[in-house]
């Protein structure tokens, strides 16, 4: 097989200071990417960890530079991307990875920690991909990876604000791969399991051994390359690797009558079933679900 190369290519990485950010970076810039290395900095706008990586790729014959703005101020995240294109041009590839923990269970959190979950992941990541977008949209090229999680995926106690967080970049991308996909601009999510700061404690250590962040980067570079698919959620971890789909059942048409709620409280159990499941093509594909049931209902 080939390897998989980026030369050319201009990436930019949030929260790459370490952890899972700092192994895309090192793994982009390896292939031949110019990459952006972004890490929470002071108020200067200055990050010693973004530009210890920086040294790093440097110090292994690649180019990069680093920036310390927080993916919570669009106005600094639009200079960012400025930096990036006074200097190289072109953006191709943009890792949102950028991301906070506040975990505790629903009852005991503060609407602050939830808020604020929400501006880092979320808003980060809108921030960070409407700043590129017009670039990637007149260069009708680009690339963009949203991190999701299996909290928001599939929930999980105590993250209630990461899970939705999560979840809600999921639907983000589902909305820009449709958008982009005119432009070649391919968007798909990443669900990764690594041990990084943001895991310390939540696993033993014979796991969290197993859970290197570097097993997680070659699902990252198969959505990022030139190749990768569009609309994707690729789960990655340990060196295993599965996708998630958000699936639509067959359905069963009831009409409209009164005893309609009895009814439908009885084929739930059947309409939760994945026989016969279906991926949409987008959301429209509910309602043409749910029309087609009723024509067919209707002799229509």
């Amino acid at each position: 097989m080939d390897k998989m190369s980026f030369n050319g290519r201009v990436a930019i990485v949030t929260g790459a200071g370490g952890g899972l950010g700092r192994q895309h970076a090192l793994a982009l810039a390896a292939r031949g990417a110019r990459v952006l290395v972004n890490d929470l900095g002071d108020s200067a706008g200055h990050s010693a960890a973004a530009q210890k990586v920086v040294e790093e790729i440097q110090a292994a014959g690649g180019e990069a530079m680093a920036n310390g703005c927080s993916v919570t101020d669009f106005v600094a995240v639009q200079a960012m991307v400025q930096q990036v294109q006074d200097a190289w041009g072109r953006v191709d590839v943009l890792i949102n990875n950028a991301g906070i923990l506040r975990d505790k269970s629903f009852a005991k959190l503060e609407v602050d920690d939830f808020r604020l979950v929400l501006e880092v992941h979320l808003m980060g990541a809108v921030h960070c991909t409407k700043a590129v977008w017009p670039l990637m949209t007149a260069q009708k090229y680009g690339r963009i990876v949203m991190t999701t999680s299996s909290s928001g995926l599939y929930g999980n106690f105590g993250q209630a604000n990461y899970g939705a967080a999560k979840m809600a970049l999921v639907g983000l991308m589902q909305t820009l791969s449709i958008e982009g996909a005119k432009n070649d601009i391919r968007v798909n999510c990443l669900a990764p399991t690594a041990a990084t700061a943001m895991t310390e404690g939540l696993f033993p250590q014979a796991m969290l051994d197993l859970l290197k962040p570097e097993a997680v980067v070659p699902a990252m570079l198969v959505l990022a390359h030139e190749s990768a698919p569009n609309r994707t959620i690729l789960g990655a971890g340990a060196g295993a690797f599965a996708a998630a789909h958000i699936a639509m059942t067959p359905g069963v048409y009831l009409g409209v009558g009164g005893d309609v709620p009895e009814q439908l409280a009885q084929h739930l159990a059947a309409l939760g079933t994945l026989d016969g499941a279906m991926v949409p093509g987008s959301g429209a594909d509910q309602g043409r679900q749910e029309l087609t049931l009723a024509m067919a209902k209707a002799g229509v």
